[in-house]
């Protein structure tokens, strides 16, 4: 049986964290997951998951300060002691409402002082993640979304993945972000398979539900099933306006 997350950044994205995890049980999600949730004291989190028996999958490492333009600290040259804090905030979160996942945003960087910052800094996060039984992701983001972020492809991650060489850094594949920079998604997926954490969806273009849009993503969870994956997939989409009346793709799916 597929089985889905609901990510919280964007569904239920007006309801208070705990209220949004409420919602994504009564919906019929298995799971949950979110962006930013540190304005959400962990216990009021933990009390909704204990409450829903809903596993919170992942969250994002801190952006750094958005009003300046920020997305990301961790491919930065200069600001490793601002990404260093962040990632200990981000370990600190998920150890509180056992999260199994971090996702660590690069930020806006190019060239090679920008790799070797990520890469320096993934090591640090891979290392006092793996004393809790954390994985840390990865998630190349499409260049049209977000122009001048360091990581936009798949390969580009893999080579990350390769130079950290620790075995708790996996990929995010949002087939989002790869069908607009890479597309043909059932064959990378199945190749980049052993290197995959997480894998997300929103309809290409304009990220809303998966119903819609040039991906067939009843082909593609069909497809990904028969590769044998069995976690959860991710819902991170935009529902232009209430979550539950754009959730009709859900049917026949579980």
């Amino acid at each position: 049986m597929m089985q889905f997350s609901a990510n919280l950044g964007f569904l239920w994205a007006e309801l208070a964290l705990p209220d949004a995890i409420r919602a994504a049980k009564s919906a019929g999600f298995h799971a949950v997951e979110c962006h930013w949730p540190y304005d959400t004291p962990t216990a009021d989190v933990a009390a909704a998951l204990h409450e829903t028996g809903l596993q919170m999958l992942g969250l994002n490492t801190a952006r750094g300060d958005v009003t300046a333009g920020d997305n990301g600290l961790n491919a930065i040259p200069g600001r490793e002691a601002e990404a260093r804090a962040v990632i200990d905030q981000s370990i600190a979160y998920a150890r509180a409402i056992n999260t199994p996942n971090i996702h660590v945003m690069a930020g806006f960087a190019t060239g090679p002082d920008a790799h070797a910052t990520f890469v320096e800094n993934l090591t640090y996060a891979c290392t006092q993640a793996a004393l809790l039984g954390i994985t840390i992701l990865i998630e190349p983001l499409n260049r049209f979304d977000a122009p001048g972020y360091f990581l936009t492809t798949t390969d580009q991650a893999i080579q990350v993945i390769a130079d950290v060489d620790l075995p708790n850094l996996k990929l995010m594949f949002d087939c989002y972000h790869v069908q607009l920079m890479e597309g043909n998604l059932s064959h990378k997926i199945k190749t980049l398979l052993p290197s995959i954490g997480h894998i997300q969806f929103a309809a290409v273009p304009g990220r809303g539900a998966p119903d819609a849009g040039e991906i067939n993503y009843s082909y593609l969870f069909k497809a990904i099933a028969d590769m044998g994956y069995t976690a959860p997939l991710g819902a991170e989409y935009k529902p232009m306006g209430a979550t539950e009346p754009t959730l009709g793709w859900m049917q026949n799916k579980t």
